[in-house]
């Protein structure tokens, strides 16, 4: 179910945008606690902070469910402009310099296209989205690869990370760790070196051949040659054992910084796989968006667009807002209806919101520039006042829409595939030597504490950091924060975004001569 704009503002906003289309004001009163309660109910139940948008969707999509949302604003101002020769380009950027005049921050939310399966238009767009989803397809199979290839370094590199500690212990671990080490260390020998030599290995001989059952127990007993001789064996085994015990000294002597030397070749691998796995992402990004963005909307049964029409079909959304900021009180006493001694300070920001939906439609024909269009132009111009955490709210639940849903599936299949391996990636990145961080620590200047005059005075006191109380649940308003907001700000911020909805409705509608429908 498709969510519009107006409809997430009336779920952040309920008290002032919320339209029962009753006549009587308990009917309407009621309707708007059973709109409220479903709004709470799923903020309650959705702990997550983050997920906070999603809840507010799901309740407007309940609420629509059961025919209990319509939406309403402070003012709505349409305009109609039917022309076969003027585009939409002029009269978009002419209310986006003019909105910018009057000081509102602008940014664009919804840009969506559609033409006539039959027009020449629909075939030129295309080919273009082919060629774009075939360079991102292409780019996102060598993303792919070095994914994998990451995946198989990492699990190599914790491999050796893990024997790497049992050197480490084998040399500067406790008697007991060391022992532990060397048992483990001796396990691996016989496992990866010693199993080369076939039927005369260790544990080929104590396993399959009689009379050197006591061989591989021998082996993890003993330490040197001279322990060998010390031991209660028979003389063939004291034999096969004496070289095996020299090899595997020899083995663990070098063996350690052969796989140091490993260790390192591969972390150095992956800084360079991960530098590759970045810059596909960055080269896959753009052919990614742009296949999205040329993708059309499902019109299907919209009636303008016939088959074999030349039709095209542009939805534009401009957000555009002015805050009245905690420290720019002299504004608020700017606004209407706010008395000319105002000293109240106010707790939170304050926004003008203004929505311009741009609805075209247009007969596309080709130049040697590319497409113009002329066509049938419906501006609607509409205007609310919401508070800093309504207009949080608002973004949060946006974000989280159809409308942007295909700009998530982009970021996700570039970027989340390597946000899951990057603890991994930072640890072996990271990662320093035992003795590297052993010249670190000596490195350290231990605190002089022998000047009792400097103790006196807390010198060597470690300093207490100041921890900052966070308010939970927003900007905390008393009683009088919220009679002030409600009997003076928000009816004056109202009144100042009529006011601008209308001159941005009336300049227009002037300069242009358009026809126009309250």
């Amino acid at each position: 179910m498709v969510i519009s704009i107006p409809e997430i503002i009336t779920a952040v906003a309920p008290e002032r945008y919320f339209s029962s289309g009753e006549d009587n004001e308990s009917a309407h009163k009621r309707k708007l606690s059973k709109f409220k309660a479903i709004i709470d109910k799923h903020l309650s139940e959705e702990k997550d902070s983050k997920k906070r948008g999603v809840a507010l969707l799901n309740a407007i999509n309940e609420a629509k469910s059961k025919k209990l949302l319509k939406t309403k604003s402070t003012s709505i101002h349409k305009l109609t402009y039917d022309s076969p020769t003027e585009t939409l380009e002029p009269i978009y950027f002419f209310i986006l310099d003019l909105i910018s005049d009057f000081g509102f921050e602008t940014e664009k939310l919804v840009d969506n296209f559609v033409s006539s399966p039959g027009s020449g238009h629909f075939g030129e767009m295309g080919q273009r989205l082919s060629i774009m989803q075939q360079q991102g397809a292409k780019l996102m199979g060598d993303i792919n690869t070095v994914m994998r290839s990451i995946i198989n370094v990492i699990y190599d590199l914790r491999e050796f990370k893990i024997r790497l500690e049992d050197y480490e212990k084998y040399k500067n671990g406790s008697d007991a760790e060391k022992d532990a080490a060397r048992l483990a260390l001796k396990q691996l020998w016989m496992d990866k070196v010693d199993v080369n030599k076939g039927n005369s290995s260790i544990k080929a001989m104590a396993l399959g051949q009689a009379g050197f059952g006591t061989l591989i127990d021998a082996f993890l007993v003993a330490n040197t040659v001279e322990e060998v001789e010390k031991l209660d064996l028979n003389s063939i085994v004291k034999r096969i054992l004496k070289p095996r015990i020299a090899d595997f000294n020899n083995w663990i002597k070098y063996s350690e910084s052969e796989l140091r030397k490993r260790y390192e070749i591969e972390r150095t691998y992956l800084k360079s796989q991960v530098a590759s796995l970045k810059l596909y992402t960055k080269w896959a990004r753009p052919y990614l968006k742009a296949a999205e963005e040329l993708q059309m909307a499902e019109r299907n049964r919209n009636p303008a667009l016939v088959k074999m029409f030349n039709t095209m079909l542009l939805e534009l959304t401009l957000l555009a807002k002015r805050g009245f900021k905690t420290e720019w009180n002299d504004r608020l006493g700017e606004l209407p209806n706010i008395p000319a001694s105002w000293k109240y300070e106010a707790k939170k920001e304050y926004h003008e919101i203004v929505l311009v939906d741009f609805e075209f439609r247009g007969m596309p024909q080709r130049t040697q520039q590319g497409f113009v269009s002329g066509g049938k132009t419906e501006i609607t111009f509409r205007g609310y006042a919401l508070d800093e955490e309504q207009l949080k709210s608002f973004y949060e639940a946006f974000d989280k829409s159809e409308i942007t849903d295909a700009f998530e599936f982009v970021e996700g299949a570039t970027t989340e595939s390597l946000a899951q391996l990057t603890k991994d990636i930072d640890f072996f990145l990271e990662d320093k030597e035992p003795e590297e961080e052993k010249e670190e620590k000596k490195k350290e200047k231990k605190k002089d504490t022998s000047n009792p005059f400097l103790a006196l005075i807390g010198h060597y006191n470690e300093p207490v950091k100041e921890k900052k109380k966070k308010e939970e649940g927003g900007v905390k308003m008393s009683s009088r924060d919220k009679e002030v907001e409600k009997k003076y700000i928000l009816p004056a911020l109202e009144t100042a975004t009529k006011e601008d909805t209308f001159n941005f409705f009336e300049i227009y509608k002037k300069v242009h001569g358009m026809a126009a429908f309250p």
